[in-house]
């Protein structure tokens, strides 16, 4: 590999997921830096995104394959790629920064690196994502803000979602985790980041979350849901993740916020709508919105900004009066997720150019 490795490096992970753009101040180069040993980053450049033997990764990186598969095995151990067991076979595939390298870093995130990955933040990850246009994350309304006559899609109900489930495995927030360590943030529940398949394997191999049983995570899914949090699973029907966001921390949440359209770059089949003869003007809503898409107008009743609401109805079940309830998009505007995460990652790809 040429010197320069670092800039390769960056280049190859902004082809994957939302990207990892290059910024002016170069900061993206020192987050790697802090990740990466060179030899690492050598060898990260020598896989792909799809699950490989050691073997066809030695070949590629011209190490001999007990070399190779005690570095890739090291490298796993550090959340610096993904790996798959199934039995006593073992697959490696390279990992994008989000998600994956950044949310790795839960059990082992040091003051330096979240402050690189803070200031990451303001200056390249708003591109990503206004780049990715909402295939990242999806926003699915809590249950109780829907009309109890209103059947949704089963993609659509974050407890179903959770049924649906073998296995589950539950997480910190990686991007609370990220704001205590700098002294910001909010006091919003932490373990509520959930994971699904072999990506709750991969968290459970590496110590990064604890195994829980359904009735365990319906409840931190309702006590998560009653602290605001807005419910994000992976866009597509059946996702490998599940987080519940705040508008305090979460990257991808204050990144839309910045948006002067944020309902435009969000997956999301729902908005809020205020009956004015029901409003009490208690200013609740305008307080829980985390994308300010709800402000009082001139007579003191709340109103909807539908170009900034992304249909998390966390506002609805904090109004006093029931003076708020969440509405389907209409036809022309309804969104029908991915089937699973390979067609989810080609639509992002296709979305940002890069495929």
């Amino acid at each position: 590999m040429g010197r320069d490795i670092y800039r390769q490096l960056q280049k190859k992970l902004d082809t994957y997921s939302m990207g990892f753009p290059e910024t002016e101040s170069g900061i993206e180069i020192k987050i790697l830096k802090k990740l990466f040993t060179r030899d690492e980053a050598e060898l990260f450049m020598s896989m792909g995104p799809m699950l490989e033997l050691p073997e066809a990764i030695a070949e590629r990186a011209g190490l001999s394959v007990n070399e190779a598969s005690s570095k890739l095995e090291e490298m796993a151990g550090k959340g610096l790629l993904f790996r798959h067991r199934k039995g006593d076979v073992k697959k490696y595939s390279a990992i994008p920064f989000v998600h994956g390298l950044f949310e790795y870093k839960v059990k082992n995130l040091d003051r330096e690196l979240a402050e690189l990955i803070n200031a990451y933040g303001e200056e390249g990850f708003d591109k990503a994502m206004a780049n990715c246009g909402g295939y990242f994350l999806r926003t699915i309304p809590i249950g109780e803000s829907l009309s109890p006559e209103y059947k949704i899609a089963l993609y659509e109900d974050a407890l179903e979602i959770l049924k649906s489930k073998d296995l589950i495995v539950v997480a910190n927030c990686i991007c609370r985790t990220m704001k205590k360590t700098i002294d910001q943030g909010c006091d919003k529940p932490r373990e509520v980041c959930f994971m699904f398949g072999s990506m709750a394997q991969y968290y459970l191999d590496n110590g990064l979350g604890r195994k829980i049983d359904l009735e365990e995570a319906m409840a931190i899914q309702k006590k998560a849901q009653a602290a605001g949090l807005v419910t994000q699973p992976a866009s597509s029907q059946n996702p490998t993740g599940m987080c519940n966001c705040c508008g305090d921390c979460c990257g991808v949440l204050l990144s839309l916020k910045k948006q002067p359209k944020p309902a435009e770059l969000v997956f999301s089949n729902h908005y809020s709508r205020v009956d004015q003869s029901l409003c009490t003007g208690c200013g609740i809503c305008e307080e829980r919105c985390p994308m300010d898409a709800i402000a009082m107008n001139s007579e003191d009743c709340a109103e909807v900004n539908t170009d900034r609401c992304i249909g998390c109805g966390v506002c609805v079940p904090a109004c006093p009066s029931e003076a708020i309830e969440l509405m389907v998009k209409d036809e022309a505007s309804f969104r029908v997720p991915p089937k699973n995460s390979m067609e989810q990652m080609v639509s992002m790809a296709k979305k940002r150019g890069v495929l």
